[in-house]
């Protein structure tokens, strides 16, 4: 077996001309947050980085851990290469850490209740690892940063309110505050701390402020956001309060309002308060925010705002559009914030003015031109872990950072990551696949099958899963360019209704302009096995129920894959159903003819202790048969993603209820280095593979639509079959 590999650097080589030189943030390291524990303790604990900031030759990182209590140090002397420097205990639970000199200043929530909020601010000597001196805030501070020239500190001291008490409603005193504490040779005057008093200047709660996020520019002004309060303050440099303004409203159009397994972008929210989160100057008179919300609004939308109030731009859905395009909408959340900008940094590039704003359920980082702040241009997107929480620019050295806090291990997910980019000369290598350019918005994500056109190369199809069980569909993919884009999507219809209770994870091309489609099935939930015949127009033809012979035994881990042999269907079962020997799964064949039904064994390899392992493609070429076998690990590079291929002439199938015959498989190509090249962690679901008419083979990965995933689509070439 000899394949051509055309991968990422092929890929990027490709795009490397003409005006593709430009340059662009690009991925070069993940770092899982598990590596800072010692050895001996219990990796599997809940850990998170929450708030990243670098020391100031940028050689170092430091991150918040709430859940264990601790700040981790990582050392990117070699950013590529990032290496464990361990945990520091903080004795609560640190919310923000920021570097003055050679010394850590850590925010530390130590608060028994909500009620009685207390906290302090540790002094950190990363050198020795030891705590030199701690300041009494006087209440829970949230957020943490440094006057450019390191001669104090502010902090926000949110006292935040109790979700559970009178429905989270406000006031719930006491009030929040912003503390100023000067800073000499490395050491806080505690003595020396000037507490800000916010109350009265909001119209929502006045009494009750609750500061969220605070920056300060090259003057030394301060400015802090009052998120609940949807208000905004700035405090100038004797510490008084200079101006203090609304955050305002926002009206946003073309977006999806429903939490109903469709993406339609055709609702309207607002007028809704834009409730800003992060806060960064761009310079000493303008800053941006993330309009995440809290409490009644949030609008999916950042803004620029200059310090006496005046609002000069404004994203509107262009933001969330731009994360539709390239499947990372989060369609579960559409009946609240849908893609959630919560963290915002700021930075100089190449002689390039630049906003970063996190998107906190879409888990990415879109990059902004801001030369001229009242227009920003969207220069590109990055993929990111699941839920960026904090952003970092390093532009002395061409770096940016981000901390991504959700640790989805116990859903089956990845765990939390910092992840690092380096400004590059050259394209941007992510996304691998986009519907940007399209007459109309394309909503899409969950690729779980894929299919080649007949007849011209490099044109595939593909479908989605029960993610959007109410508007299933098939996505029509020009692979020719790069990215490869998604130029059409045929909904799956009943009636010329959407189709409902189906779980696509299959698509073959039927011979007449449409597609023969597998449905998984998951009969707890209603959605019956099934396999489904369309015509062009995506309408259902044809629909086929498994018999007593196989329903007696199903489980939910069904069809996963259909390919087409002259008038069978071949059909790939995920793992084993109860009546199969461990380790076998069925391959099961439908003679579309004789309307009989047979199946073959195929013995999946031995999954790792607690993992299992399943099929999740079948394509038919020749004289074989390509399967995709993974297991359900992510983010570990002990993952298993295979791809296998059985002769077709041991493709017999026997009668159902008896012993089958078992094929034999030859090992075609191992996807773990593939999956690594994006420098990212590890993706679990390989679910896509097809053959064009070229003989070049293309292979996706489902992005689960942003449930407990980080919404990134792979999307390759792994060259010519032969």
């Amino acid at each position: 077996m000899h394949a051509r590999l055309l991968g990422f650097t092929s890929v990027l080589a490709l795009a490397a001309t003409g005006a593709l030189a430009e340059s662009h943030f690009n991925r070069i390291a993940t770092f899982p947050v598990i590596a800072n524990m010692a050895a001996g303790e219990d990796t599997a604990r809940e850990s998170s980085a929450e708030i990243v900031s670098a020391s100031e030759d940028g050689m170092t990182l430091v991150y918040t851990d709430s859940p264990l209590g601790v700040i981790g140090l990582i050392d990117i002397a070699d950013p590529a290469a990032p290496k464990a420097m361990g945990n520091i205990t903080m004795g609560g639970e640190p919310t923000t850490a920021v570097f003055i000199g050679n010394r850590i200043f850590v925010g530390v929530n130590t608060s028994e209740t909500r009620a009685n909020p207390s906290g302090k601010l540790v002094t950190v000597d990363p050198a020795t690892r030891s705590i030199l001196a701690e300041c009494e805030l006087g209440g829970q501070p949230d957020a943490v940063a440094r006057a450019p020239d390191g001669s104090f500190l502010a902090v926000a001291i949110e006292n935040e309110r109790d979700e559970e008490v009178n429905k989270g409603d406000m006031p719930q005193m006491p009030a929040g505050f912003v503390v100023k504490l000067p800073v000499t040779g490395g050491a806080v005057d505690c003595a020396g701390k000037q507490v800000i008093d916010l109350t009265g200047l909001a119209e929502v709660v006045p009494e009750d402020p609750e500061p969220e996020y605070v920056d300060v520019n090259d003057a030394g002004e301060i400015v802090v956001t009052l998120q609940e309060n949807n208000h905004i303050v700035v405090i100038g440099a004797d510490g008084a309060v200079a101006a203090h303004f609304s955050a305002g409203t926002v009206t946003v159009e073309g977006i999806d309002v429903r939490r109903n397994g469709a993406l339609e972008f055709t609702g309207t929210k607002g007028p809704t308060p834009r409730e800003p989160d992060a806060v960064k100057w761009i310079d000493t008179d303008h800053f941006i925010i993330a309009n995440e919300g809290d409490w009644k609004g949030g609008t999916r939308t950042w803004s620029v705002f200059r310090k006496d109030g005046t609002l000069i731009h404004d994203s509107g859905p262009a933001y969330e559009h731009a994360l539709i395009a390239i499947g990372h909408y989060p369609e579960h959340r559409s009946h609240s914030k849908g893609v959630e900008p919560e963290g915002v940094t700021a930075a100089t590039f190449d002689g390039i003015p630049m906003a970063f704003i996190a998107s906190e359920r879409g888990s990415v980082v879109g990059v902004y031109d801001i030369t001229d702040p009242a227009n920003p241009r969207l220069h590109q997107i990055l993929p990111s872990g699941i839920s960026p929480e904090g952003i970092v620019a390093i532009p002395q050295r061409g770096l940016l950072a981000t901390a991504n806090e959700y640790d989805a291990r116990e859903d089956g997910g990845a765990g939390s990551h910092v992840m690092i980019y380096e400004w590059q000369a050259g394209p941007a290598a992510y996304p691998m696949i986009t519907a940007a350019g399209a007459d109309t918005l394309i909503g899409w994500g969950a690729l779980s099958g894929l299919a080649a056109d007949a007849e011209k190369p490099g044109i595939l199809y593909a479908v989605s899963d029960s993610v959007f069980a109410n508007q299933p569909a098939i996505y029509t993919i020009d692979a020719t360019q790069v990215p490869a884009r998604i130029t059409a999507k045929t909904v799956v219809t009943r009636n010329g209704f959407p189709a409902q209770k189906l779980d696509l994870e299959g698509i073959a091309l039927a011979g007449d302009g449409g597609f023969w489609l597998a449905s998984e099935g998951r009969t707890d939930r209603l959605t019956p096995h099934a396999i489904i015949r369309v015509d062009a127009k995506g309408e259902i033809r044809q629909e086929i129920a498994l018999p007593p012979e196989l329903l007696n035994y199903e489980t939910r881990f069904g069809f996963e894959g259909v390919a087409v042999l002259g008038d069978v269907l071949w059909l790939a079962v995920q793992r084993e159903w109860k009546d199969d020997p461990k380790g076998m799964v069925k391959l099961v064949a439908y003679d579309t003819k004789g309307k009989t039904w047979g199946a073959v064994h195929y013995p999946l390899d031995a999954p790792a202790p607690g993992a299992w392992m399943g099929l999740s493609e079948i394509t038919i070429r020749g004289d074989w048969a390509y399967l995709v076998e993974r297991d359900n690990r992510i983010g570990t590079p002990e993952a298993s993603k295979k791809l296998y291929r059985v002769p077709v002439a041991q493709l017999q199938a026997a009668p159902l209820g008896g012993a089958l015959p078992v094929v034999t498989k030859e090992l075609v190509r191992d996807f773990v280095p593939d999956l690594h090249a994006s420098n990212g962690y590890v993706q679990d679901k390989v679910e896509g593979f097809a053959i064009d008419v070229a003989g070049v083979a293309w292979v996706v990965t489902d992005n689960d639509g942003l449930q407990d995933a980080s919404g990134e689509t792979m999307f390759w070439s792994i060259g010519m079959i032969e």
